[in-house]
């Protein structure tokens, strides 16, 4: 048996310290865990064989929908292999009993609720940050095209085509930019 380890955090900036799994391979994602198209995730789940055990330090570390977890989890089940949550102190081997089942279903149903809460929370977040005009890491990025070049550009009888190509910006971008300093 084979202990495979996996970890996750949201951000690339931050870290996976806090989810210690011990001496074990680790498989590190630094992604959202909204979907299951994650690199080392699927690298761990092409490595699992027969008789493996995944630890995972938190059932929100491997999922954060219901359906994810339990596709992963059988995934995994279907190798002949476990995984271990170690903070819920849980196990799924695919041999679960009902009590164990109803545990994996509670547990990423709150996962799930968890994630949408903190979604709704910074949307609400954002949109008083916005009203207040408040400066906010949300604003949006910065410009890449020089409006008034654009404008100059045009005002001087160059084309639309001719403009997007002196600034190495596709045409659509300039119309867009010319009906925004019109309107």
């Amino acid at each position: 048996m084979t202990k495979i380890g996996y970890t996750r955090v949201s951000a690339v900036e931050q870290n996976t310290d806090r989810q210690d799994l011990g001496d074990i391979r680790i498989f590190e994602d630094k992604a959202s865990g909204k979907n299951t198209d994650r690199p080392a995730l699927k690298e761990m789940l092409g490595f699992v064989r027969e008789g493996d055990e995944v630890v995972v330090y938190s059932i929100d570390r491997l999922a954060r929908s219901l359906r994810d977890l339990e596709d992963i989890i059988k995934e995994v089940n279907s190798k002949r292999a476990s995984v271990t949550f170690l903070t819920e102190r849980l196990t799924f081997s695919g041999s679960d009993d009902a009590m164990s089942t109803l545990m994996l279903q509670m547990m990423g149903a709150f996962s799930q609720f968890e994630r949408s809460m903190i979604r709704k929370r910074q949307a609400e977040g954002i949109a008083v940050a916005k009203a207040k005009g408040e400066d906010s890491p949300y604003k949006g990025r910065k410009q890449s095209i020089d409006r008034n070049a654009v404008m100059k550009m045009l005002d001087a009888g160059e084309g639309m085509t001719a403009v997007a190509r002196a600034l190495g910006v596709s045409r659509q971008s300039i119309y867009r930019i010319k009906n925004e300093v019109t309107q």
